[in-house]
């Protein structure tokens, strides 16, 4: 059988990630509700500036600044809620015991590879590789901040493919942004779509030995 490589998205695939959440609950008073929360994060981590900060462009500072600026959004609630976000990414519990099966399934012998490809500004990247021994579980891996492009760039995945010596037909990714799914197929991927996180285990189940 030929190696199967497994690659994961972070992000509301395996560490939870709900912007939503966050800004209701940093600034109630401006997301106060389920429609004002999603204008609110549109504004905030949806924008070019918050894109340039996952792609290590921007700096936590200038990110900062440059949103304070622009949404009015009291500037010491704000720099406070950026400064936790890494420290506060915790995993989803569902999606580990899937990557935890795979690591067991390949300890047994089964030919499986594990690699992430995450859009993660630098100092959350750090904050993670610090907090989350399970990491280690993953033969490779690429943070946006690190090499300083995003998903669905078309580069990130060339240099993912190179890096990780991936098999396009043989890679399965994960990822819960349609757009980023396209982009994988586009570059010969096999993607799938996780829109719930705890989904994971059945839309996986076809392709892997779980």
């Amino acid at each position: 059988m030929a190696r199967i490589n497994v690659v994961f998205d972070f992000g509301a695939v395996l560490f939870g990630w709900e912007p939503r959440n966050l800004l209701a609950q940093a600034f109630p008073h401006r997301a106060g509700n389920p429609a004002q929360a999603a204008t609110l994060a549109t504004q905030v981590f949806g924008h070019a500036d918050w894109q340039a900060f996952d792609a290590g462009l921007l700096s936590q500072a200038q990110v900062v600044d440059r949103t304070h600026a622009r949404t009015g959004l009291d500037l010491p609630v704000w720099s406070q809620l950026v400064d936790t976000i890494g420290t506060g990414l915790q995993p989803i519990a569902s999606s580990l015991a899937v990557l935890a099966d795979l690591r067991v399934q390949r300890q047994a012998g089964v030919d499986i590879g594990l690699y992430f490809l995450s859009n993660m500004p630098e100092p959350y990247a750090r904050a993670l590789e610090r907090n989350h021994v399970f990491l280690s579980w993953f033969d490779d891996g690429i943070f946006s901040g690190d090499v300083k492009l995003i998903k669905p760039d078309a580069a990130i995945f060339e240099l993912a493919t190179q890096r990780f010596k991936l098999q396009g037909s043989h890679t399965v990714f994960i990822d819960d942004m349609q757009t980023n799914i396209d982009a994988s197929c586009a570059h010969g991927w096999q993607g799938v779509h996780l829109p719930t996180p705890g989904d994971m285990r059945s839309l996986l189940s076809a392709r892997l030995p779980l």
